[in-house]
């Protein structure tokens, strides 16, 4: 469902966009019954995300897949360049759109996929919302595509205002470029006379930007963006990683993805909490928030203590039951940093993979278990 403390966040999509938000919480209270009484079951997921890409041109410090501790660049080439193809993707586009999900394009670097504005024009034409997490470095040469493809939520990833974003994701000039791309695409829909995409900038906090956080805010003033908000750092210890190979010998598969998360936060929660709370007591031209809306005390524990479990939201995680990911070989599966597959969209359609037996084995699996040791620090833990 949506937890009490996400709200806030679900009455800004209420505004902004209403048949957006009507269809998400008719979604959810389907899944949420399904969850109760469906025996591992579940009706069809409120949204897809599809992994176009392994690939990416930046190397982000706090990466899972690309970091400094990632696991993707110890993948071998062959692995890094799979992807599935135009015809494929629009395939799966196809067996889904019968019950419309909302689509969101992820990687790795989206854009980096040859066909990912054709896609998005597919997607849109078949009436599904589409969003698109992206570094932004190559916004401005693919502005007009994907303002014209008619993409609804453009997702961008930045850490703070120029050298200090270019730091933490190794690359000279990136913020300048990101910034032109972000004013290109506000040129192409004022020329097309579109509200579309919003543009949502995403901030992650960590060790070297917690300091610097506000300078977001005139940066979202400048690109006109819909939203910010600041995500609370993904991280864990080696003793959690260790508890989650219980349950990935169970389900015969592997968590080892959660590996890229392994470090030590590095932040200062009394002077991060303070600066936060001074940042949500203030007026903005557009939604700001803070993801997990944790309390004082939980926010505490999430930064001090490695066996944390929930307090503020409920101590399970419904996620299986309301999104798939498919990954560049086809995999469908339930976490994003779990090889557990519910099936392959290149061997069967997705429709009937999602209730798969292996579904529903790993179903009721977390449901027995309310969630496993790494869901402690994953977001999708706090989304529904």
């Amino acid at each position: 469902m949506i937890p009490c403390r996400n709200l806030k966040r679900y009455f800004h999509k209420a505004l902004t966009q209403p048949l957006y938000a009507a269809k998400v919480l008719v979604a959810r209270l389907r899944a949420t019954m399904y969850y109760e009484w469906g025996k591992g079951k579940s009706s069809f997921p409120e949204a897809i995300t599809l992994f176009l890409t392994h690939r990416c041109n930046l190397r982000c410090k706090m990466c899972g897949q690309w970091g400094e501790a990632g696991v993707t660049k110890r993948q071998s080439q062959e692995f890094i360049r799979h992807e599935l193809s135009l015809t494929q993707l629009k395939a799966v586009i196809d067996n889904v759109s019968s019950f419309a999900p909302n689509i969101t394009l992820f990687g790795g670097e989206p854009l980096l996929h040859a066909g990912c504005s054709e896609l998005i024009r597919y997607i849109t034409q078949k009436r599904m919302h589409c969003l698109m997490i992206t570094n932004g470095s190559m916004l401005k040469e693919h502005a007009s595509e994907i303002v014209k493809a008619g993409l609804d939520e453009l997702n961008v990833s930045l850490d703070g205002n120029s050298s200090l974003h270019d730091e933490i994701r190794g690359m000279p000039g990136l913020f300048a470029r990101i910034m032109s791309g972000l004013k290109e695409v506000n040129h192409c829909k004022q020329q097309l006379g579109t509200k579309k995409p919003f543009i949502n900038l995403q901030c992650t906090i960590n060790a070297q930007n917690y300091l610097r956080v506000s300078e977001m805010l005139e940066v979202a003033r400048e690109v006109n963006a819909a939203s910010l908000t600041f995500h609370n750092l993904i991280f864990l210890d080696s003793s959690t990683v260790e508890k989650q190979k219980e349950y990935d010998q169970l389900l015969g598969c592997s968590s080892a993805e959660w590996e890229g998360f392994v470090c030590a936060p590095g932040i200062d929660p009394g002077i991060l909490y303070n600066e936060m709370k001074g940042i949500m007591a203030g007026r903005y031209g557009f939604s700001v928030d803070f993801y997990p809306n944790f309390s004082k005390k939980a926010f505490f524990e999430y930064y001090t203590n490695p066996c944390y479990i929930p307090s503020d939201y409920p101590g399970r995680c419904l996620s299986p039951w309301i999104v798939a990911y498919i990954f560049p070989d086809g995999e469908v599966r339930p976490c994003l940093n779990c090889s557990y597959s519910f099936g392959n969209v290149l061997q069967e359609q997705f429709t009937r993979a999602w209730n798969s037996p292996k579904a529903v084995t790993y179903r009721r699996m977390l449901k027995g278990k309310g969630m496993f040791p790494v869901c402690i620090r994953c977001t999708e833990l706090y989304r529904y």
